[in-house]
C-alpha cells in the first residue's frame, strides 16, 4: 500500500490555470485612432468614392476597448458606402484586397446591429458584392474573429 505523505513538491503546474472559466485571452491594448476622417471626407467632397472606402478601412480600430472610436469610425464607414451608386459597388469591392474585404465585412455586420435610415438595403448590396468576392471564407472569419469594430 502507499502511504499518505501530504507532501505537494510534486506539484509544479497549476491546474487551474488552464480551467475555462478562469481563462483570459491575452490581448494588449493597442491605441488605434480609426480612419482620418478629414482624409475620408476630403475624397468624398471630389468624388472619389473608392479612395475614400480604401482610406477608410485601411486603419480600422480593431485592437481599441473605445466604444466612442468604434462608433465614430463605424459612422464614416457608412457615410462612405451610402455615398456609393449600386452600379460601383461591385466594381469598388473587386478591387479590395482579402483583408480590407473583411473588415468590410465586419463594418457590414456591424451596420445590420444598428441600423438607421435605409442603411439595410444599402448594407445588404454591400453584402452581396463582398459575398461574391471574398466568398463564405470571409464570413466565417468575421463570425469567429475575437476583434471587433
Amino acid at each position: 500500500m502507499s502511504k499518505n505523505t501530504g507532501a505537494s513538491r510534486f506539484r509544479k503546474v497549476n491546474v487551474d490555470e488552464y480551467d475555462e472559466n478562469n481563462f483570459q485571452d491575452e490581448q494588449e491594448e493597442v491605441v488605434v485612432a480609426g480612419p482620418d476622417e478629414k482624409e475620408v471626407n476630403d475624397l468624398l467632397s471630389i468624388g472619389k468614392h473608392a479612395d475614400a472606402l480604401n482610406a477608410v478601412l485601411k486603419n480600422p480600430p480593431l485592437g481599441s476597448k473605445n466604444q466612442a472610436v468604434k462608433d465614430k469610425a463605424l459612422k464614416l464607414v457608412l457615410r462612405v458606402l451610402t455615398s456609393f451608386k449600386p452600379s460601383e459597388i461591385e466594381k469598388s469591392v473587386d478591387a479590395l484586397d482579402k483583408d480590407a474585404i473583411d473588415v468590410l465585412m465586419k463594418y457590414i455586420y456591424k451596420g445590420f446591429a444598428v441600423p438607421s435610415d435605409n442603411s439595410s438595403a444599402i448594407l445588404l448590396s454591400w453584402h452581396e458584392k463582398a459575398y461574391a468576392s471574398g466568398g463564405l471564407g470571409s464570413i466565417v472569419r468575421v463570425l469567429t474573429d475575437r476583434k471587433t469594430v
